[in-house]
């Protein structure tokens, strides 16, 4: 077992995949050795995004707080707090911060093998 507190995997850094703006993310599952999935925090602050990009496996986007629309492909969903989008292998994604609110979410997919 291993036990991880979030502001100890605490990073500021720009938002992956090409996104805009700033965002936090909390590398939650790195402490975990011989791990077989990711699970993730990120932050998007106003205005940030995660960049559009075609997925090599299933992922998950739960959010937590805040306002977001999500996009797989050519379709487009707002989400909001305790809603999830489940998205497939292949199809290209991303995630906008919507309102004044940070949108906090949590993000979860398998381990690529290397």
């Amino acid at each position: 077992m291993v036990v991880v507190d979030e502001k100890a995997v605490k990073v500021r850094e720009a938002p992956p995949h090409g996104g805009k703006g700033m965002s936090t993310a909390y590398r939650i599952s790195d402490k975990a050795p011989a791990r077989t999935m990711e699970f993730r925090k990120r932050s998007l602050d106003p205005g940030a995004s995660i960049g559009m990009h075609v997925l090599t496996h299933d992922e998950v986007y739960y959010v937590v707080s805040g306002r977001g629309v999500v996009s797989s492909d050519t379709e487009e969903k707002p989400l909001g707090p305790g809603m999830a989008a489940y998205l497939y292998t292949g199809a290209a994604v991303g995630i906008v911060q919507q309102g004044k609110e940070p949108l906090v979410l949590i993000i979860s997919y398998p381990v690529t093998a290397k």
